[in-house]
């Protein structure tokens, strides 16, 4: 299964992703985001943390037209694999493959610590390693984690089984408490908080490791 871990000008999470992707079984390799093609054979784009350029302008929106957005997008759409996580996910709402905003955090503040959320769906290769309603601890660190979406897609992501993952309590302000959606074909995930610190006991926690075993071992037995 191979993995390309895109890396942005400001990233300092890309990193931890390859490791954890790594240490699931996964082939990783690295993409800048000024690169104009993905790896041949790539199953998983992977988008992390950190903060893209020109995130002064609107988290995500000058990451969204650097050269690698385009194979990104089209990999999406022909049916690929995709994580974002943290500015990862900002980064994903604006190439409109998954529905909503991301804004400033409620209270105004950068949060960063390990805050409990449930797992919302398990019908998705990145959740089906957890139980359906089960409650995992996973590091935050953002400052933009506020997820707005219209009560119409709202009802729809509700519909769909689309929310992946619920904070329990609320911490940013987010609409439902929503941490995670899925695409509608279910193939493009992305989550605020960061299960790639939570990816090895030795770390501080491993609730974010089924993530990234359930996924690569879906991918590898595809």
């Amino acid at each position: 299964m191979k993995a390309a871990v895109i890396t942005f000008p400001g990233s300092n999470c890309d990193r931890d992703l390859a490791v954890a992707l790594e240490q699931a079984g996964a082939q990783v390799t690295r993409v800048w985001h000024k690169d104009d093609a993905l790896p041949v054979g790539t199953d998983l784009v992977a988008v992390p943390g950190g903060f893209s350029y020109g995130d002064y302008l609107r988290c995500g929106a000058i990451a969204a037209h650097s050269p690698i957005a385009g194979p990104l997008r089209a990999h999406a759409q022909k049916g690929g694999y995709v994580l974002g996580i943290c500015n990862g996910f900002q980064v994903l709402t604006e190439l409109k493959l998954l529905p909503g905003a991301l804004m400033r955090n409620q209270g105004l503040t950068f949060i960063c610590r390990p805050v409990s959320m449930n797992v919302a769906t398990v019908a998705s290769d990145f959740t089906r390693g957890y139980g359906r309603g089960q409650q995992i601890t996973i590091p935050v660190a953002h400052h933009d984690g506020n997820y707005q979406i219209t009560q119409d897609d709202l009802a729809r992501l509700r519909d769909q089984d689309r929310i992946a993952f619920t904070y329990a309590p609320s911490i940013n302000g987010s609409v439902a408490d929503i941490a995670g959606v899925l695409s509608e074909n279910r193939r493009v995930l992305g989550m605020m908080p960061h299960p790639e610190r939570a990816a090895d006991p030795a770390l501080g926690g491993s609730d974010g490791a089924p993530l990234f075993s359930a996924l690569v071992g879906s991918l590898q037995n595809a």
